[in-house]
């Protein structure tokens, strides 16, 4: 697979939040950022220190891991990867004995009843299992807001979910499809909002008309 024919990881994310955010993004190259998203951009710089090592309480930690997989045409780069001795590990160079590998994903909110973070760090567990050549039955995601570590078992559901979104991913990609607007309330949290313009969608009492005098009388004062 060519590097082109690579899709980001990051994408499961926005993919599962809203497909429509997702193809904006990745399809269109259009992005525009609120707090929310500028303050996840600064908490990613600051742990993704590439290539760096960390030993520390027997666990080995590199940041900044650049991982793909070639099955399902993902590539990305892991905020963080843990090796912790295990029975049941694989080998590292210049490391004695055996090494459980786990990602370590880094979200700037709290931890979320769906799985939008899990589906991104159950990718990158899958893409590590390929480099590697080892199970990953678990990810774990640190939520800053919250100062917490969720740890979660990556399920064969899990599994399943992360090779359908990156199929249907592909397939929009390939075809340049961009859904259309589905409004919800999710629509009020996301950065593209001015972008997609989900408040052309509601129903006939806001018209595209009357949007846009509304629009016109902001402009105005």
């Amino acid at each position: 697979m060519c590097d082109k024919d690579y899709l980001l990881i990051s994408g499961l994310q926005h993919f599962a939040f809203c497909r429509r955010q997702w193809a904006l993004i990745h399809i269109e190259q259009q992005w525009q950022e609120n707090f929310l998203t500028a303050e996840g951009r600064v908490i990613h710089n600051r742990v993704h220190d590439a290539g760096v090592k960390d030993f520390r309480n027997g666990t080995l930690t590199i940041r900044g891991l650049n991982v793909k997989s070639e099955k399902l045409g993902l590539t990305g780069t892991c905020d963080a990867v843990e090796f912790v001795p295990s029975d049941e590990g694989i080998t590292l160079s210049g490391y004695k004995g055996l090494w459980k590998v786990y990602p370590v994903e880094y979200k700037h909110g709290s931890s979320k009843i769906g799985d939008c973070d899990r589906l991104q760090a159950a990718a990158q567990a899958l893409c590590l299992e390929e480099m590697f050549s080892s199970q990953i039955d678990e990810a774990h995601i640190f939520y800053n807001k919250t100062r917490q570590r969720e740890r979660f078992i990556i399920s064969h559901e899990l599994r399943e979910r992360v090779k359908d979104m990156s199929s249907e991913m592909h397939d929009y990609y390939s075809r340049g499809y961009t859904p259309k607007v589905k409004p919800s309330k999710s629509c009020h949290s996301c950065s593209l909002t001015e972008l997609c313009l989900p408040d052309l969608m509601k129903p006939k009492d806001k018209n595209v008309k009357k949007y846009m005098a509304s629009h016109y009388r902001e402009n105005e004062l």
